[in-house]
């Protein structure tokens, strides 16, 4: 029964796309199809996580064609995690966006469009994380890049077409890069079965294995927003509306990680291009951090500590260790959480204050006590203050970071903390300005009542953030027991090619 359910958080979503399209006129109806519909995603990406953990990867052949014909769909216990923090968190910003009428027909955001669309992007994210092959991969990433085009520029405002405009073009680009690799591994290999690749890239010349390798490594770190080729990031999302930014700063540029964590592993094992990673992921979270001190917007601000701590994961994968690699899912995990969480909570301050400008805030702590919490809770897991998870995902990396020695390690080690007293800089200086000081203009009117449902959801991702804390000793035993099955491929390659 249960590789029955494997191809269910693709189905789901999909399926509820389409019914919520038909529902166009019906938007009490379409809604509740919606929360539905992720919600049974969630159920099924626990029972999944719960499966693989216990007896191993889940596979599934789509049509019943055996690989490398058909198309496999596996669920071992990295993917089935990021499936349950995926789920979780978009139907906690599904919730947000019903609460500030985002799923409502208006101008902004027409009923017709929102739902379906962003059920269609849940899709493309649970495809991405359960392709078993590089093409169903690619699949997975254009279903989720399709969508996302119409999120970003929902409104048709000037600003959100404009920088709508630059995400598609770099999107466009990075998948004609992932597209050309596919061609190229084909033409070596003759396979884009991963679990076939796992033996055949063994086989190749050095020089040609490195070539498929880079290849695969710009497209997914474009997607990733990995320095050098982040810039285009910070311009992006802060434009969109506040639940969209949300769940794109949490889940999109994770999914380029996913992809840059599963191919290191499996097809790439050795670490060849370590120092190359190491490298990327220092100037990532240094650069990434300074970019964030430097701004002015509460969004714009979060999208530069997103860049910046995406250098955490690939310092994790560059390690190649199990120790590094646990360390690196548990903060995509961590991170996922927090950082969709900050997103939300601008989006409530936008909502009370009319700004995210901090020029224009201040005076939040106390006419809205309530949202300060909000705030304050993620910003300090983030910054990897103790007990937090973000302090635990930070030194289970710093540590696996002693561990491997050598000076680009040791160079690592005092990057992320550096990285990590910079990012407590940021939010200690929103808290400051926005929470601390005396009212300014925005926030100086009348009271504004924040919709319940925004609240609620925000809190929800809070309480998440919280458990992922009181959890985080079974989650870093699920996390070491994914990270050594990835580093062994064994049992990755025997459930898909038994």
């Amino acid at each position: 029964m249960t590789p029955a359910l494997v191809p269910l958080p693709v189905v789901v979503p999909l399926l509820g796309a389409a019914l919520t399209l038909i529902l166009a006129n019906r938007p009490r109806l379409q809604r509740s199809v919606s929360v539905l519909g992720l919600t049974t995603t969630l159920v099924v990406a626990v029972v999944l996580l719960v499966e693989a953990y216990r007896h191993g990867p889940v596979v599934v052949r789509v049509a019943g064609w055996p690989p490398p014909v058909g198309i496999v769909l596996v669920a071992d216990q990295l993917a089935a995690l990021m499936l349950v923090v995926s789920s979780a968190v978009t139907l906690c910003v599904l919730l947000y966006s019903i609460g500030q009428g985002r799923g409502e027909t208006s101008e902004s955001a027409p009923v017709s469009i929102y739902h379906p669309t962003y059920l269609v992007l849940t899709a493309g994210v649970t495809n991405a994380f359960l392709a078993g092959d590089l093409f169903n991969l690619f699949v997975g990433f254009e279903i989720l890049l399709a969508a996302s085009f119409v999120l970003i520029t929902l409104g048709g405002t000037e600003v959100r077409i404009r920088t709508g405009s630059t995400y598609v073009v770099v999107s466009i680009l990075s998948s004609m890069i992932f597209l050309a690799a596919l061609g190229l591994v084909y033409a070596a290999t003759g396979t884009v079965n991963m679990a076939q690749l796992a033996g055949r890239l063994d086989a190749l010349p050095p020089g040609v294995r490195l070539a498929l390798q880079l290849t695969l490594l710009l497209a997914f770190g474009i997607k990733a927003a990995v320095f050098p080729v982040s810039a285009w990031l910070p311009d992006s999302y802060p434009t969109a509306p506040a639940p969209v930014t949300a769940v794109f700063a949490g889940l999109l540029t994770k999914v380029g990680v996913y992809a840059i964590i599963r191919t290191e592993t499996l097809l790439f094992p050795g670490g060849q291009v370590a120092n190359l990673l190491m490298v990327v992921a220092g100037l990532t979270m240094v650069v990434g951090i300074l970019g964030a001190a430097a701004q002015s917007d509460m969004k714009r601000l979060f999208s530069f500590t997103l860049v910046s701590h995406i250098g955490y994961m690939i310092f994790g994968v560059a390690l190649s260790s199990v120790a590094g690699l646990a360390g690196a899912i548990f903060y995509v995990v961590h991170h996922i959480t927090i950082q969709t969480t900050l997103f939300l909570v601008a989006g409530l301050v936008e909502e009370r204050a009319g700004s995210t400008d901090l020029r224009r805030l201040g005076g939040l702590a106390r006419i809205a006590p309530l949202l300060a919490v909000l705030f304050f809770v993620p910003a300090m897991n983030l910054a990897g203050i103790p007990p937090f998870s973000g302090f635990l995902g930070k030194l289970g990396l710093l540590q696996a970071g002693v561990a491997a020695g050598g000076t680009l390690p040791a160079v690592l080690v005092g990057a992320g903390t550096l990285t990590s007293l910079l990012t407590l800089y940021a939010a200690s200086r929103v808290w400051n300005i926005a929470f601390w000081r005396a009212p300014r203009l925005a926030t100086s009117g009348p009271p504004v009542r924040l919709p319940g449902l925004m609240v609620g959801a925000t809190a929800a991702l809070v309480l998440l953030g919280l458990v992922l804390t009181l959890a985080a000793g079974p989650l870093f035993r699920v996390t070491a027991d994914a990270a050594t099955d990835l580093r062994q491929r064994t049992p990755y390659v025997r459930a898909v090619l038994p």
